[in-house]
């Protein structure tokens, strides 16, 4: 409940009458304050006038007065600039580390709200707020997506800063981690992120002009060079093929030359997927697209359309792979290139979040500008949670809009952090008409 309090602070959703503190001060709220999420006060530079008198400082808000000695606020420093304490019950007088007692306000949160918000968290459908969908404006509607279209492209952004820091600051080697976990395609993100740190590129470097050995290397670092994770009904053929022996001598030679050891094949994950999806194929696509040496950072760069960068992330596998699904189990023939579908995720969840990230190192509003576009140039996702959104009369134009609604169900929507969510926003006022805060 402290973080509903929070809310109608937050918002000033306050009574029609009055605000009086404990002592019958007046109180006016000129400034909420910046709602504060980390340690401290719950709000800082907040402006209030008791009595008259303008007041400049924080604001903490409790459920009872009494949890502020709960939580140790007596004798923490960091609290005696509190110039009011904000509670559902004043249940006893509080005072800061120096000794100063503090103005209380006693604020009851709306019912409807109330009862709105608990709606919100106990409705099984998905998403909780659908109700109120189709009643946003354009305009609601347009600026939350695009917060949130951003929102998830800084979290992107952090997340190739850190693999570049693990890169030693190398761009190629960061630009190598993110294809690889995204050729993963969600089941097997990790495994890959893990598999593709684990190879030493300057070195392999070294023998990317030659398709077979970089392979080998690329076979062997993921620990499928070993014939343990090779079904026994493949062996025979396996055996009398020969190729998985060649690209397993291969392996040990380099292996040993760059002192290579292989991440456990236990973590590739083959239940349920597509045989176009193996771990066997994505790492063949992978090996062939590393020696043509198409998709580097400088080509993304120089790159002007969505189509240019297609043509950089094509790749297909090497022959041996045309009629195999894995070792020794022959297929139809099949080139198994990248689906236009699968050449989007890359562009979505690989190319496009690096150019922003790149931008922003390089302090390049162009570039970053360019990634935004090429985000609203592609077609929307499709996928459960678009499907959902949909259901409930959201317009979906491009994959910006889709990215921005994978952004609410993960970050606001499982978490059920409503009370950050602009469409939670709306439902807490009321499903169809304003909330009557004038009840309280």
């Amino acid at each position: 409940m402290e973080q509903l309090l929070q809310y109608c602070w937050k918002h000033r959703l306050f009574p029609l009458k009055q605000l009086k503190t404990d002592q019958l001060q007046t109180v006016e709220v000129i400034d909420a304050g910046l709602h504060n999420t980390n340690a401290g006060p719950d709000f800082l530079n907040a402006k209030v006038k008791i009595d008259g008198t303008l007041w400049v400082g924080n604001v903490e808000i409790h459920d009872r007065a009494s949890d502020w000695y709960l939580h140790g606020h007596q004798n923490d420093t960091a609290y005696n600039n509190v110039i009011l304490h904000v509670t559902q019950n004043i249940d006893m007088d509080v005072t800061t580390a120096d000794g100063r007692k503090i103005p209380q306000l006693q604020l009851l949160v709306p019912s409807t709200v109330s009862e709105h918000y608990q709606q919100l968290l106990t409705i099984d459908a998905y998403p909780p707020c659908y109700q109120i969908i189709p009643s946003l404006s354009s305009l609601t509607i347009h600026s939350w997506m695009s917060a949130l279209q951003s929102e998830r492209l800084e979290q992107k952004t952090l997340d190739i800063q850190q693999r570049l820091q693990q890169c030693k600051g190398d761009w190629e080697a960061a630009l190598f981690v993110t294809l690889a976990r995204n050729f993963g395609f969600g089941i097997n993100g990790d495994a890959f992120e893990q598999w593709a740190l684990s190879i030493p590129l300057h070195s392999v470097d070294h023998h990317r002009d030659d398709l077979f050995q970089i392979e080998a290397i690329f076979m062997g670092q993921a620990g499928l060079l070993n014939p343990e994770v090779i079904p026994l009904k493949y062996h025979q053929q396996m055996t009398e093929e020969g190729y998985f022996d060649r690209l397993k001598n291969e392996y040990l030679y380099l292996a040993h030359k760059f002192s290579m050891r292989p991440i456990d094949a236990k973590l590739w994950r083959f239940l349920r997927l597509r045989p176009q999806n193996f771990p066997y194929i994505r790492i063949v696509q992978l090996a062939t697209l590393y020696h043509s040496q198409r998709f580097c950072l400088r080509n993304l760069v120089e790159s002007t359309t969505l189509s240019d960068l297609k043509d950089i992330l094509r790749t297909t596998v090497t022959p041996y792979w045309e009629t195999h699904y894995l070792f020794g189990s022959v297929s139809k023939h099949n080139k198994k290139q990248l689906s236009e579908q699968s050449l989007n995720v890359l562009l979505i969840n690989t190319v496009i979040p690096l150019l922003f990230a790149y931008g922003r190192h390089i302090m390049s509003d162009n570039l970053c500008a360019r990634a935004l576009d090429f985000l609203e140039q592609l077609k929307p996702e499709h996928n459960h949670i678009v499907s959902m959104w949909q259901d409930c009369g959201m317009e979906i134009q491009n994959a910006g809009d889709t990215q921005a609604l994978i952004q609410l169900k993960k970050r606001y929507c499982d978490r059920k952090d409503c009370l950050r969510c602009r469409f939670g926003f709306e439902y807490l006022k009321g499903v169809n008409n304003p909330c009557p805060i004038s009840e309280v």
